[in-house]
């Protein structure tokens, strides 16, 4: 098969795959659940409820992302993993915080403001880099991701209200998104020394984070009775069941397709697709959702990715240890 074709065939399958991820995503975490409840004197009435559910709809994500990684070793069989089990237990636990900050975040802000949110990965990254890992950047580095961090803060910035006390400052679900990406930059720190020692392959380190993210969850669930009221929850809407089932397939697919463009094409054509998808998934919430975002905040999404973009096609090369 051509190259072109196989690399559109890959952005074709990320884009398909993360869109409809970001879709179903929105569908369970801002939508509105009915159903029919009956008082002990017989009286029906309809209640509605949101899903709120952050543990139970990650561990379905890492769960089933260890058996699509599980799989994809079995039918291409690689040598053994000699990834150390503190480095996959640490790296699980900061990826696993990653998602449930983001999936929470949900619950107070709309998926255009957490997608943009988290567009500005770079930032905790490269801070990591610099206090952790004693690395140094180039100073186009650092002006690409300070329009990241402006074009962030245009776009979260809440307006002041002609009859409500001005509200300048993050709220719950700004402050989860921060917390999401710190702990996004401290997986990319420890995902670096992995690969650095260990050498593992994509499906190998997929499988390891993802088995003790399983493990982790798991514990949560039970402790928190988290998982009782999930099943509950379910059981008056089994709709749910469908579509988290279809969000964790959806997640799984666009993260093969990533490994595929990374094997095939290298890390900058599948940055380039990546942040691409990022924007058009903003649009397509926008559209489906009715998410309307004011000028300044579609100001505030432009300055981030041409941030990404402006890194991804001029900051070439691995950062240099100082």
């Amino acid at each position: 098969m051509p190259n072109n074709t196989k690399f559109l065939i890959c952005a074709a399958g990320i884009f398909v795959c993360y869109f409809y991820f970001g879709i179903l995503q929105e569908k369970i975490t801002r939508g509105q659940y009915s159903y029919e409840a009956v008082d002990e004197n017989g009286v029906s009435t309809k209640v509605e409820e949101r899903y709120t559910y952050a543990l139970a709809l990650v561990f379905v994500q890492c769960f089933v992302n260890y058996f699509f990684a599980k799989g994809m070793l079995y039918v291409w069989p690689h040598g053994e993993d000699t990834t150390p089990k503190l480095y996959c237990a640490s790296s699980a636990l900061t990826y696993l915080l990653a998602m449930v900050c983001s999936n929470m975040a949900l619950q107070w802000v709309s998926y255009p403001t957490q997608v943009v949110g988290k567009a500005g990965k770079p930032i905790p990254v490269m801070v990591l880099g610099v206090l952790i890992g004693r690395k140094s950047y180039p100073m186009k580095k650092y002006f690409f991701v300070l329009m990241i961090v402006i074009g962030v803060i245009l776009f979260m910035y809440k307006e002041k209200a002609s009859t409500k006390q001005s509200d300048t400052s993050f709220g719950l679900g700004e402050l989860l998104i921060l917390l999401s990406l710190t702990m996004d930059g401290l997986t990319g720190a420890v995902q670096e020394r992995i690969k650095a020692e260990a050498k593992p392959t994509a499906q190998q380190m997929m499988l390891g984070m993802n088995s003790f993210a399983c493990m982790f969850l798991a514990v949560a669930l039970l402790l928190s009775g988290e998982l009782i009221k999930f099943i509950e929850f379910v059981s008056r809407h089994p709709i749910v069941v469908t579509h988290i089932s279809l969000l964790a397939l959806a997640g799984a697919l666009g993260q093969l397709f990533i490994f595929l463009t990374v094997t095939e094409f290298g890390p900058l054509p599948c940055s380039v697709i990546t942040t691409t998808r990022k924007f058009f998934t903003v649009l397509g919430s926008v559209m489906l959702f009715g998410n309307v975002l004011s000028a300044r905040q579609w100001l505030g999404a432009v300055t981030v990715f041409t941030g990404l973009f402006l890194d991804v096609f001029f900051s070439k090369g691995p950062p240099k240890k100082k």
